[in-house]
């Protein structure tokens, strides 16, 4: 994989794949899939600075699984893969 560093606050995800059955068992076809608001955390960004120029770095960590926004980030292709980069503001919660 290509090396890719986020910086600041950002954070570069992974979408963990969504159920391809419903709970009664009726096969979900691809086109009528939402795309999942489930990720893993594949890199992070050092931070943001305060105003005294303090670096606070963020509370996410690469392997971490997070909820985040439906409509949140940005979608990229690097080497192939579809990954996701977002503000660490943008993610719910971590999993787990």
């Amino acid at each position: 994989m290509t090396k890719f560093r986020p910086l600041h606050d950002r954070v570069l995800l992974r979408r963990l794949d969504s159920q391809d059955k419903t709970v009664g068992g009726i096969i979900i076809p691809d086109t009528a899939k939402e795309k999942p608001m489930e990720g893993e955390v594949v890199a992070v960004g050092p931070g943001t600075r305060d105003e005294q120029g303090k670096l606070i770095p963020l509370e996410v960590k690469p392997g971490d699984k997070v909820l985040f926004g439906k409509w949140s980030g940005t979608e990229v292709k690097l080497d192939g893969g579809e990954l996701v980069i977002m503000k660490e503001s943008d993610i719910l919660g971590i999993l787990g």
